[in-house]
């Protein structure tokens, strides 16, 4: 019986995957390009390639996994969010100003990325089980709390852009799963009135982070620094770039993070219009994919997981874009796929792996 159910695996999801995957260590490879060193390739190339295995070797296994088994371990996929966003608070490793990363010795662990993940089958589970209460405000009033307290643990890192990004997610699978428009009206009031509170409470960098994405040239050596470097970078590319590893602002280290958050500028630089559009065309491919999961689900529990998912790819692309094109605040937030990481690689190449089990088992076996 579970062999009969690989037919339905979609082999084009997988390799628009695989696509972006290389595309991305190929960027790396650029970004990080130094001519004098010895190995061509270098660390940082082999370590995401480590990663990239050990992600799609989990993303295999969830295949292989019926998805509704996620469901009864979801109170424990949310106490384990929570606790490692606890855990990294305590004995965290601070890196640019933020506590976000758990030493493990051989693969430094970012909690914030997995918890997308672990937070994604907690509200599935939730809105699942309360299909018929959800036109109900006490029922969303509880997934808003389940989905509050990483986003404020988050949020303590200090990340607000994985903050955001949570909960967009929960906007994305509450929207999904039919929330009256009077408690989106509701919602919206009080997200209003605590606009002023949550202002108060950002972080001295994050509000410098705002001021000079209005004017980058109001602190050009300091905050503004990266932004003013970042759109350099996209608008010299023109329209073929200057080539593999011949960047000006990513060769000579004008540009800070190019291997991570930066990536789309460096791409932007030397493979110009055409290779940014190659990319925009492989990410919105891969999201039409992931939606085609939405449409096939046989039950609210992997549908909600697919939009989910749909929800963090296509936000955290559109702040990271953005923030390289100052259409948007400077976030920290990683490009999708693209940006140098084991702990995003690897969580989300595990959803494709549970989007696979969905789409896999969207129809009944015959006999």
């Amino acid at each position: 019986m579970e062999l009969r159910i690989w037919r339905h695996f979609d082999v084009l999801l997988v390799v628009a995957t695989l696509v972006l995957v290389a595309y991305g260590l190929l960027m790396i490879y650029s970004a990080t390009y130094l001519p004098e060193r010895r190995d061509p390739v270098g660390e940082m190339v082999y370590r995401q390639g480590l990663y990239a295995l050990l992600g799609f070797a989990l993303m295999v296994l969830m295949t292989a996994t019926d998805y509704r088994i996620l469901g009864n371990v979801a109170k424990l996929c949310y106490i384990a969010a929570c606790g490692l966003l606890v855990i990294v608070l305590v004995v965290g490793r601070i890196s640019h100003g933020a506590q976000r990363w758990i030493d493990l010795g051989i693969i430094p662990l970012q909690p914030s990325e997995l918890a997308k993940l672990l937070v994604i089958i907690a509200l599935a589970k939730y809105f699942a089980d309360h299909e018929d209460d959800i036109r109900s405000l006490r029922c969303v009033i509880v997934s808003l709390f389940i989905v509050a307290v990483p986003a404020v643990l988050t949020f303590l890192q200090p990340d607000l852009g994985t903050a955001t990004i949570l909960v967009v997610i929960w906007v994305g699978m509450a929207v999904m799963s039919g929330v009256r428009p009077l408690h989106w009206l509701i919602l919206g009031v009080c997200a209003a009135l605590m606009a002023p509170l949550l202002w108060m409470s950002l972080h001295d960098y994050m509000r410098t982070r705002l001021a000079v994405f209005l004017d980058p040239q109001s602190d050009p050596l300091g905050a503004g620094y990266n932004v003013i470097q970042a759109l350099t970078a996209v608008g010299s590319g023109g329209m073929f770039g200057r080539g593999l590893t011949s960047g000006t602002q990513s060769q000579l280290h004008f540009l800070r993070v190019q291997y991570a958050d930066f990536i789309f500028s460096v791409l932007a630089e030397e493979l110009g219009f055409l290779g940014a559009l190659a990319l925009f065309a492989l990410v919105v491919f891969l999201l039409f994919r992931c939606l085609r999961v939405v449409g096939l689900s046989s039950d609210t529990f992997g549908r909600l997981i697919a939009t989910g998912v749909v929800a963090w790819l296509a936000f955290q692309t559109f702040v990271n874009v953005g923030m390289n094109i100052r259409l948007l605040p400077v976030a920290g937030v990683p490009l999708p796929f693209m940006s140098y990481g084991g702990s995003s690689m690897i969580a989300l190449l595990i959803c494709i792996g549970i989007l696979e089990s969905v789409v896999m088992r969207h129809k009944r076996i015959e006999f």
